[in-house]
């Protein structure tokens, strides 16, 4: 609850949402990429995907480009200014993974992340 409150805090001084962001991540990992597998790499409707685009176009963060081979589909790619605000956020999770695990002894971090792979798998086991 804290770290997803301080995360949003975050976000909205770039006016960016949880989804928006993770529409920013997916660009970023994938490059230009059709709406149609935006949304199924975010596991949203076509129709959410639309909202999220049109509102990340409008802050002038990614936009509309032409397929080089499918006149029908349409690409979504960052713009500059896109990059500079995934690149920012880039650096300040670098910087908060520093914060929380920089100088933890190797054999608590390994303990740490035993256990939360643990937890993942009971919790996707409970889905």
């Amino acid at each position: 609850m804290l770290l997803e409150q301080d995360m949003g805090k975050r976000l909205e001084q770039d006016h960016l949402s949880v989804g928006r962001t993770g529409v920013l991540w997916a660009i970023r990992e994938r490059g230009p990429i059709t709406q149609r597998e935006l949304a199924e790499a975010r596991n949203v409707t076509p129709r959410n995907i639309t909202g999220l685009v049109d509102g990340l176009e409008t802050a002038g963060l990614v936009r509309r480009a032409p397929h080089p081979t499918d006149r029908r589909a349409t690409l979504v790619e960052l713009t500059a200014a896109g990059t500079a605000v995934v690149e920012r956020l880039e650096q300040e999770q670098r910087e908060f993974t520093d914060l929380l695990f920089d100088g933890m002894p190797e054999a608590q971090f390994e303990s740490l992340t035993q256990g939360l792979d643990e937890i993942v798998r009971r919790i996707k086991g409970a889905l």
